[in-house]
């Protein structure tokens, strides 16, 4: 398996650049997603690392090896698609054997090669059968058993389980990983689905309007979100946003929430920073749902609203509490919660878990890199 790595990267089509100046790392064996917004870039991204597309700048390495202007064929890699591509006259056997037949590969060899990935797959019961008489979840294994069979450098997917149930999707996120795990190839894959990248990827690359915005483990993307793209796009319910006015008194700076005029007494360390960005008058307040506390009137540094929806998700509640300029802040309490509809309640915040954004560029002012 191996390395790939994109430098200064660019496609553009006419007018339109799809993908700017990317600088991308995926390690050996390592499972990489790719998330963003439909028209982020991310699957212009996966066609040039394929070969599929090539890059209009920049260069594309592959296992020490410069592939930037090799068609598709002379790549060692295989692409799974959306829809499967499979072809429907053949059995699964022939689908899958396929790419060795092409290569001139003995029978006797082709069929080991096909019972092995057949039943890493578990799909050796449905060899027989062609792609119309297939489960969606088997076609998307016949799909991956087509690619595996290769033993490629490196395995991209290209939303390969989008148009499954939820049920089903989940059920082939821990596959799909497993079976990364099991096959050991470098993999690039890509989605929209935010959760679907958190629970799968060793690492998330954040697109957004042709730009990468951020990479890094699940985790450091999650709690330490670069901009406010990031920060929006990534958790489910996402994070709250409140916009605050910086301001000093006694020479210290304070944060006034602009709904109501409260004032936020910061913490030394969160003052430091607004204190190194002294240009800095509009500031996004932003922190996730299990980082509101609800909390008697009067508690310091507390914003007044009441309850407006309460979601019950089994083993947690979503309650969104809307302050008085209307501005909803979405609070994750326990399910023993008995809070109702209309209640009027006081809110604040770990403040070692609050972010802090630059409201003009959206830029954090308090990421660590």
């Amino acid at each position: 398996m191996a390395d790939i790595v994109l430098k200064n990267v660019y496609k553009r089509f006419g007018d339109f650049t799809a993908v700017k100046d990317l600088n991308l790392n995926v390690f050996d064996k390592e499972f990489l997603v790719l998330l963003g917004p439909s028209g982020c870039g991310k699957t212009t991204t996966l066609r040039m690392i394929s070969g599929l597309e090539l890059p209009s700048e920049g260069q594309i390495i592959l296992d020490n090896e410069d592939v930037t202007q090799k068609r598709a064929s002379r790549r060692d890699i295989a692409f799974v698609f959306q829809l499967f591509a499979l072809y429907p006259h053949l059995s699964v056997y022939n689908n899958i054997s396929f790419p060795l037949k092409t290569q001139g590969i003995d029978k006797k060899q082709i069929e080991v090669e096909v019972q092995k990935i057949a039943k890493l797959l578990q799909i050796d019961h449905i060899l027989k059968k062609k792609p119309k008489q297939l489960s969606g979840g088997d076609l998307q294994r016949v799909a991956l058993g087509r690619g595996l069979i290769r033993k490629p450098k490196a395995m991209l997917l290209d939303e390969p389980i989008g148009t499954l149930d939820a049920k089903f999707r989940e059920e082939m996120r821990t596959e799909l990983k497993n079976l990364h795990i099991d096959s050991g190839s470098t993999t690039v894959y890509v989605t929209h689905d935010q959760v679907e990248a958190m629970d799968m990827g060793d690492r998330i690359a954040v697109m957004n309007h042709s730009l990468l915005q951020q990479i890094g483990e699940p985790h450091e993307v999650y709690s330490n979100p670069k901009n406010l793209f990031v920060a929006q796009f990534i958790g489910s319910p996402g994070m709250n946003f409140l916009e605050m006015e910086s301001v000093t008194s006694d020479g210290k700076v304070l944060l006034k929430f602009t709904g109501d005029g409260t004032t936020i007494i910061l913490p030394d360390f969160l003052e430091e920073k607004i204190n190194n960005k002294k240009e800095l008058s509009k500031i996004t307040w932003g922190v996730r749902p299990e980082d509101v506390e609800i909390v008697p009137e009067g508690t310091k540094n507390s914003l007044r609203g009441a309850v407006f929806v309460i979601e019950n998700m089994g083993n947690h509640k979503i309650i969104d509490i809307k302050l008085k300029d209307g501005t909803l802040i979405r609070v994750r309490e326990l399910p023993k919660s008995k809070l109702r509809i209309g209640d009027n309640v006081s809110i604040t915040f770990d403040m070692k878990m609050v972010r802090l954004f630059d409201t003009e560029s959206g830029d954090s002012i308090v990421f660590q890199e």
